[in-house]
């Protein structure tokens, strides 16, 4: 990069103090100027000059390349160029055959030709030291260099180049690598300060350098898998890890039995996953390897699974008739493919088959029954199930028993009541229930008024395609005669308000008597007392 200045470049910088050297006889010999500043590769014109009066020669020795410009008596004007480093230019004067000479000092600065941070490397773990190598070549004066180097804008270190300037440096800083340093940008950088001489500052910068960092954890990668895969079926297999950084840059591989899984990848701020959809096609059983590998920076963790293939179709359950009528024979047959054992429900125990048989003979109770077949299959030490079912109907008559339709009913007159009769068969049978006095039906369920009118013995009959059956039901009603007891209430009513009546009327007579008595005994008493009032002294 090139080099940058604080401040504006202000002329060359000379310093012009001649040097003055006194020879033999009075002579001097001087050279003008006697100390310059100037930048590599830069031009300077000296001037030699000697008071000698006599026979004089000057001359200029240099190992730069000069050009005599113009001169007189006593002085000769040269031209230097190309000046790549220190020197001591030197004037000489031969003054008849006596000589003298003089030197100037100049000075050379130069930016530095290389300044480089060598290249880090592609990952850097969390946690490790990083070291920084800064490469300088080139630059004076080498004491008023020195390199910085940085991270950002913050200077991780400082300090001042030594040696010449054709030596090259390198300048070094180490630092501890956290996560924050992940996408972090370091250079370093040169600053060559000619201030003292009237000159900028002058910065020279590195290629910035962008740091990329990872942190594992020291579990290995989880895989979530079936033990077991079926054949035919399809399957989740799942790969993750927690506490990486940064999770979005890992990537993650899923192998079975050596053939790669496409898969789908999900990160989050410090986990990672690889979820995968495997149908095993193979139709013999094997084991095979479930392998996950996950990369991040130049590191790797790798988990490892044994999986079993296995085969197992699903047993065969056959009845060899699915609707048979009560008495005939029905055979039951279970049957197991593969390595796998039948077991048949309602079958007598034996040893270990592939097919198991029953034969029955249907009746009533075998309508409806469920067959259960069951394989069984013994795979890396599982014993896995399969299992098919079939349902057998019946064909029988109807049945109507005392259970379902009681022989005795007996209801009150004008209650609520619910006739329960109910005839089973299959099909389903056809119920009525007739008096058999006069044939008047009687309702099957709900009676919401209960009438005298339906006493009596009914034949209750169930009919189907496969038979009928008849059972009697007596109903009896309970009811009461309403004219005869509405009389007997009016009588004991009457008798009750007369009995009321006669009470009331006593008691108001008595009660006039004492009031009457109470009367004349107050008249009684305050006639007394006023004849004792009138009555003389004695």
């Amino acid at each position: 990069m090139a080099p940058t200045r604080a401040g504006l470049l202000p002329p060359l910088l000379l310093a012009l103090v001649a040097a003055v050297i006194p020879g033999p006889g009075g002579a001097q010999t001087s050279i003008h100027p006697k100390e310059a500043f100037l930048p590599r590769g830069g031009s300077l014109k000296v001037n030699c000059s000697s008071s000698c009066n006599e026979s004089l020669k000057l001359g200029l020795e240099t190992q730069w390349p000069k050009v005599e410009l113009e001169g007189g008596q006593g002085w000769q004007l040269f031209e230097l160029s190309n000046i790549e480093e220190d020197s001591d230019p030197l004037c000489y004067a031969n003054c008849g055959e006596v000589q003298s000479s003089v030197s100037a000092k100049v000075l050379v600065y130069s930016f530095p030709d290389r300044v480089e941070l060598e290249p880090l490397p592609a990952w850097q773990q969390v946690g490790k030291n990083l070291t920084l190598r800064c490469h300088v070549e080139g630059g004076a004066p080498r004491a008023q260099l020195s390199v910085t180097l940085l991270r950002g804008e913050e200077t991780l270190s400082s300090k001042p180049l030594v040696g010449q300037p054709r030596d090259p440096e390198e300048i070094t800083a180490t630092v501890l690598v956290s996560r924050g340093d992940h996408g972090a940008s370091f250079s370093c950088r040169t600053d060559l300060d000619l201030r003292p001489q009237g000159l900028p500052l002058f910065f020279n910068a590195s290629v910035a350098r962008q740091l990329r960092t990872f942190d594992l954890p020291v579990t290995i990668p989880k895989l979530d898998a079936p033990d077991l895969l079926e054949v035919g079926t399809r399957q989740k297999l799942v790969c993750s890890l927690e506490g990486l950084f940064p999770a979005s840059e890992a990537q993650i591989s899923l192998e079975l039995g050596g053939r790669r899984l496409p898969h789908e990848m999900t990160s989050g701020r410090d986990f990672v996953s690889a979820t995968a959809l495997v149908e095993v096609t193979e139709e013999t059983d094997a084991t095979q390897q479930l392998r996950c590998v996950l990369e991040l920076g130049d590191q790797s963790l790798e988990a490892q699974r044994n999986l079993s293939i296995y085969n197992f179709p699903a047993p065969v359950l056959t009845l060899s008739q699915l609707e048979v009528s009560e008495g005939n024979q029905v055979t039951v047959e279970c049957e197991a493919r593969g390595r796998a054992q039948a077991r048949l429900s309602g079958a007598l125990p034996g040893p270990p088959s592939a097919r198991v048989q029953l034969t029955l003979n249907a009746s009533a109770e075998d309508h409806n029954r469920r067959f259960l077949c069951s394989a069984a299959l013994e795979v890396a030490g599982q014993l896995l199930f399969k299992n098919q079912t079939l349902e057998l109907h019946v064909l029988y008559g109807p049945r109507l028993d005392e259970s379902d339709c009681l022989g005795n009913w007996t209801w009150p007159e004008g209650s609520r009541q619910t006739l329960k009769c109910q005839a089973w068969g299959n099909p389903s049978p056809n119920l009525t229930c007739s008096r058999k006095a006069d044939g008047a039906l009687l309702p099957i369920g709900v009676v919401e008024n209960v009438r005298r009118e339906m006493n009596g013995t009914y034949a209750c009959r169930a009919v189907s395609s496969h038979g009928n059956v008849t059972r009697d039901v007596t109903l009896t009603v309970l009811y009461t005669d309403y004219h005869r007891n509405n009389l007997a209430i009016i009588i004991v009513l009457l008798t009750l308000l007369a009995t009321l009546g006669l009470g009331a009327w006593a008691f108001y007579l008595y009660n006039r008597q004492r009031k009457i008595r109470i009367y004349k005994l107050q008249k009684a008493q305050e006639e007394a007392m006023r004849l004792k009032a009138q009555a003389p002294p004695p």
